[in-house]
């Protein structure tokens, strides 16, 4: 490949992560540039001949970018080869062919299909317990959701997800007794939150003996719009980190629904045998000592 060559695959490139990055088609692209879309398809792909410096121009105007040339080093310009370089992220499915040999649309989200409940397309059929001989239809290298509204909450969901963190609070008025994680965003917003106290087994049989420490959770919350994402399983998971690092092996807790059992026997939970309603997870601890009991 020439210097040329790799120069226009470079150009390619960075346009389709600017479609990629403004969310648009290449029709959308030629909508608001000017830019015939068979133009914008022949820069991406690298069949374009010497684009004219106005075309790329108007692409990256068109997307809210700037076009900035600079001057190369003495060094670079002794090279043999140049390099074209940009600051946004590449397209992630770049690699990916559809079966005529094409890419995939650069501002859809695609993931490979590897059986058949990859593949949207396959949800009417019952075909997805066969052995693969069996399957009527041969699968596509890869998927994409077309939905923009889907699209859209899916992206929003994995910037949540990859921006949440999850802490410890201290110095809020409760007890030391009284457990409190919650999961927010760098600009403070709340995503969720964990409570849970610890359960002096003293108090319930009035035996002053040396009980192992347990654990009550009494409730797990996450905010509407942030559920299903993991944020509840990241709160139960600092819990249990906190629990093994203080010694404490068991912890109970009593659901309400459904869907609450489902959620925290994903978390390792266990129903009580011939109690229902109630769940418990336990966990190895080694000898820890046990804090003294206030006079």
């Amino acid at each position: 490949m020439t210097t040329e060559d790799a120069l226009l695959a470079d150009l390619g490139r960075t346009v389709r992560a600017l479609r990629r990055e403004a969310d648009l088609s290449q029709r959308e692209l030629a909508t608001r540039s000017g830019v015939p879309q068979a133009t914008i398809a022949r820069i991406e792909s690298g069949r374009a001949n010497d684009p004219r410096f106005h075309t790329v121009e108007r692409l990256v105007r068109a997307v809210g970018g700037t076009l900035t040339i600079s001057l190369p080093t003495a060094a670079a310009a002794e090279a043999s080869t140049a390099e074209a370089t940009c600051a946004l992220p590449p397209v992630p499915h770049d690699d990916l062919r559809d079966t005529t040999g094409r890419r995939y649309p650069a501002h859809l989200d695609v993931w490979p299909v590897r059986e058949p409940k990859d593949w949207p397309g396959a949800w009417w059929a019952d075909w997805y317990n066969l052995p693969p001989p069996l399957w009527p239809l041969r699968l596509p290298p890869a998927a994409y959701e077309r939905n923009r509204g889907y699209r859209d909450r899916r992206r929003a969901a994995e910037r949540v997800r990859r921006d949440a963190a999850v802490r410890w609070v201290i110095g809020d008025g409760r007890p030391s007794t009284g457990w409190r994680f919650v999961a927010e965003l760098p600009d403070g917003t709340l995503l969720g939150e964990l409570r849970a106290h610890e359960r002096d087994l003293h108090l319930v049989y009035e035996e002053d003996l040396d009980w192992p420490r347990q654990l009550v959770l009494d409730g797990v919350l996450v905010a509407v719009g942030h559920r299903r994402i993991g944020i509840g399983g990241r709160l139960v998971a600092a819990m249990v980190q906190r629990m093994e690092d203080m010694g404490i092996g068991l912890v109970h807790t009593v659901v309400e629904d459904h869907l609450s059992s489902c959620f925290l026997a994903s978390c390792g939970f266990r129903v009580a045998a011939g109690r229902p309603l109630a769940m418990s997870l336990e966990r190895p601890t080694g000898p820890t000592p046990r804090p003294p009991r206030p006079a």
